[in-house]
């Protein structure tokens, strides 16, 4: 089929975009999104935020030092202070001052020498990596696949807004000859409200069909973030190939081993199991080695205020004074009761790792129907394509007849409009069928787990 101008199409619609790209295929498409499409950006993220899970793990193993350090001012007043040797108050002395200031450093170091716990607490941040790997795999193999479908869904919006305009100027043309035939007398009124009527519903028709286009186009720009106004369209020769090997289970055992989603959930059920050796490690003794030091000085000044204004020996005068230490301390906690806490933390854990399980089965018997649906898709569309190949040969060949019959008075007008109605409608079906077969083969690589870009440069190849 005849491919509509986009850049047309958007100029019907009102749609202007100074970055609209022209004539990119498959393959270009897909290399915009990989660089404006903000669900593999954030997929990237979510990798990349994942991947410090085992640093974090490994840390807990780690030695952590500690560096504190202060310093403190402080100034104290005791009125009528009490004598040490009589235990009452002195009344020569009405009060003293003291102020002392000091500085002190303390240095802490923290080892464990044994957790079980975080030991496989590491060993399971490696399977949290694999499993964000396979979660950024699939989500790339999910946009090869929006890309393709949005691409072929503004190609088959393109042919029926194409076939639409089409069939709305045919009945344009119906209608004004059926106008001239009643004014000369020849037809009654009725055949030209009828003659109105079908132009009428093709110019709907034509408005439903750019709603689609827009739509479509939307979709494709919010993906790329740009316009494009012109897309590549399969070749008429396109080549039809059935699935390699020609075999469905083939296929099947393929995708049980390969399935990205099937491998991601295998890979929970795994860190579920790990779950439940970490809650039961809660219960093992913990080893943990700790060592400070401290240094700490300074001055302490006391001053005594006397009733008569004398200062007593020593009144006045700064002591210095300081302390350092060291300490290491081998720590062993054994826990004895915890309320209950470790106990159902662990049968949660095992409850949870139930419900892994049976999501690997629920996948497993899903990725079984895709796999078998999508290569049935591709067989079926070969034949389906075939079929709707035949039928459009079939309709443009009756369109002649009638066109001819209709030249000699044994065909009217209304036959021709409809020949030309089933062409249309016989094109736009085998395009479809087309776009159908291409994205089955697409998505029966994804279904096995191995769509990549270069199925998506196989496909472009067969783009014009």
């Amino acid at each position: 089929m005849k491919r509509l101008n986009l850049a047309i199409v958007l100029l019907l619609l009102g749609s202007t975009s100074i970055n609209a790209q022209e004539g990119l295929g498959l393959l270009e498409i897909y290399d915009l999104a990989l660089i404006n499409d903000p669900v593999i950006r954030e997929a990237e993220a979510n990798f990349l935020a994942t991947s410090e899970v085992r640093k974090q793990a490994r840390s807990s193993l780690l030695p952590s030092l500690s560096l504190t350090g202060g310093k403190r001012d402080a100034t104290s007043t005791a009125d009528r202070p009490t004598d040490f040797i009589t235990g009452v108050p002195n009344p020569l002395i009405l009060n003293t001052e003291t102020d002392s200031d000091a500085t002190s450093v303390s240095l802490s170091l923290n080892q464990t020498v044994f957790d079980w716990g975080q030991y496989l607490s590491l060993k399971q941040a490696d399977k949290t990596i694999a499993r964000a790997e396979i979660d950024l795999a699939t989500t790339q193999q999910d946009l090869i696949i929006r890309v393709a479908s949005t691409y072929f869904n503004v190609l088959a919006a393109e042919d029926l807004l194409a076939a639409d305009i089409a069939a709305r100027e045919a009945l344009e043309q119906q209608f004004e000859q059926t106008e001239r035939r009643y004014d000369v007398g020849q037809i009654a009124i009725m055949s030209v409200q009828e003659a109105r009527a079908g132009r009428d519903r093709a110019v709907a028709a034509v408005i439903g069909s750019e709603r689609t286009l827009a739509t479509a186009q939307e979709s494709l720009r919010e993906i790329v973030n740009e316009y494009v106004t012109d897309l590549q369209s399969p070749i008429e020769e396109l080549p039809l190939l059935t699935p390699d090997p020609a075999d469905v289970d083939t296929w099947v055992e393929m995708s049980q081993g390969q399935n990205l989603s099937l491998v991601a959930s295998r890979i929970v059920a795994d860190i579920a199991q790990d779950d439940i050796q970490i809650a039961r490690s809660a219960r093992f003794p913990t080893l943990s080695l700790s060592a400070s030091g401290d240094d700490q000085s300074g001055t302490s000044t006391r001053i005594v205020n006397t009733v008569d204004g004398s200062v007593p020996p020593g009144s006045g005068i700064s002591q210095p004074f300081g302390s350092d230490g060291t300490t290491v301390t081998l720590g062993l906690s054994l826990p004895i009761f915890s309320g209950g806490m470790n106990r159902s933390r662990i049968q949660q854990s095992v409850y949870q790792h139930r419900a892994a399980l049976e999501t690997v089965e629920r996948i497993t018997r899903q990725t079984e129907r895709l796999t078998r649906d999508a290569y049935l898709g591709v067989t079926s569309e070969i034949s389906r394509v075939e079929a709707l190949r035949q039928a459009l040969e079939s309709s443009q060949l009756a369109l002649v007849a009638t066109t001819a019959g209709e030249e000699v008075g044994q065909r009217t007008g209304v036959d021709v409009v409809n020949a030309q109605n089933d062409v249309r409608q016989a094109e736009t079906s085998y395009a479809t069928a087309r776009y159908e077969y291409l994205l089955n083969i697409l998505r029966l690589k994804q279904a096995v787990g191995s769509l990549s870009a270069e199925d998506l440069a196989e496909i472009d190849g067969w783009l014009e």
